[in-house]
Order: C-alpha cells, then sequence, then structure tokens
C-alpha cells in the first residue's frame, strides 16, 4: 500500500490530497484508494509530456488524525489562519489540508449516505477548502451514488469547485461484498486487479481530467 508520503513530486508544486473517507473497522477505503491513487498516476504517466504539468498524489487517512466530534468555539469560516483555532488538533488538521491545492474524496455508502466522520472533517475547516477543486469517487454495493450526490453538495457548499461526475465503484459480486465488510484484501493490487473495475477506470480518468480543468484554472 501506498504511504501518505508524496507519490511524485512536482516542480510546479501541486500537491493533491487523496482522502480515505472511512474511520471504520474494518474496512477497505484505504485499498480503494489506494486504487484510485495508482489509476491517477497511471493515466498521468501514460499522459506525460514535457509540456503537461505533473501533480503529487497523496493519501490523506482520516484515521491519522482522530477529530472528535467539533469542539472548535469559534466559527471556521471567521477563522484564516491555522493559530486561529483553539485546539491542537484543529490546528494540526488545518495545516495538513492547507498543503494542498485538490482534493479527491473517497467515500463509502453507508445506509444510502457518506461517513458522519468524513462530514465533521470537512466541517472543522472552512478557508482551507474554500476555492480547491474537488473529485468524489465512492464506492459501496450500489456503487455509493446517493453518498457522493450528497458529499457534492456540501462540498459545493464550503465554495469548492466540485467535478460533475462522481465515478461509482460496485463491487462486482457477493464474494467482493463480504471481503468488504470484513475488510479483507479486495485483490486491487497488481495485475490481478487490473481486470477489475475497467470501465470505472476510464471513468476515473475522465473525471480526473475535469479536475485538472478546474486546478489549472
Amino acid at each position: 500500500m501506498a504511504s501518505n508520503d508524496n507519490i511524485a513530486m512536482t516542480k510546479n508544486g501541486a500537491n493533491v490530497g487523496i482522502i480515505i473517507g472511512s474511520q471504520r473497522i474494518p474496512r477497505v477505503g484505504p485499498q480503494i484508494a489506494t486504487w484510485v491513487l495508482n489509476v491517477l498516476q497511471e493515466y498521468q504517466d501514460s499522459h506525460s509530456s514535457t509540456n503537461q504539468r505533473a501533480y503529487a498524489l497523496s493519501l490523506i487517512d482520516l484515521n491519522d488524525h482522530q477529530l472528535p466530534l467539533f469542539d472548535e468555539p469559534g466559527i471556521p469560516a471567521q477563522i484564516s489562519a491555522p493559530d486561529g483555532y483553539a485546539h491542537e488538533h484543529t490546528k494540526a488538521w488545518s495545516r495538513r489540508i492547507n498543503s494542498f491545492d485538490g482534493f479527491v474524496f473517497v467515500t463509502p455508502q453507508y445506509n444510502w449516505g457518506y461517513p458522519a466522520s468524513l462530514k465533521n472533517a470537512i466541517d472543522y475547516l472552512f478557508h482551507e477548502w474554500k476555492g480547491k477543486p474537488a473529485l468524489v469517487v465512492s464506492y459501496g454495493g450500489h456503487g455509493g451514488g446517493k453518498a457522493a450526490a450528497q458529499l457534492q453538495g456540501v462540498l459545493g457548499g464550503i465554495g469548492m469547485k466540485v467535478v460533475e461526475k462522481a465515478p461509482p465503484l460496485t463491487f462486482i459480486d457477493r464474494e467482493q461484498v463480504g471481503k468488504a465488510f470484513r475488510g479483507e484484501d479486495l485483490g486491487l493490487e497488481g495485475e490481478a486487479g487490473r481486470s477489475l473495475w475497467v470501465k470505472e477506470r476510464e471513468d476515473v480518468g475522465v473525471a480526473w481530467e475535469q479536475f485538472l480543468g478546474l486546478l489549472n484554472k
């Protein structure tokens, strides 16, 4: 699995964070976010040229931050710098998010919605998100389309530039659903994983092009 370090450095310093939207244990979010990262990296490599900008891709795991239920006394929209927050966990989260130029949100669908922990992490901040492009990739037994639509609405509401296309990743059969529920290996790595979600790879690539268009504006 890829680490949280930058995968590809860029001379232009543009950094894109891929947010693992689930904190459940067990979970498959890290596997799927890594799959998305690898698809984007392969797409970037295959479309690279001397005139095309390169981007650094990094995983952001909410489990690395363990934010409590929102506990800031101030209103995020009125705070413009990390030192304006009261709590150290918020300051650290602010600095982390502020270091990126755009985000890919990889979210599961739980009971027809996206995770409360992801909403909580978003709500901690405002200016750190505002004006930056956002791409949503959802996953689940039904693909996660309802969760993606809800999340897109929230991201647009805080002033992010949201990619209209939100590729859904549907678990291919009951066996894969069972593995996902148990947090087991979904077989997304290596050559075996290349036969899974073939069309979805193309959809992610199309959405990524739209994302780059927003990032480069």
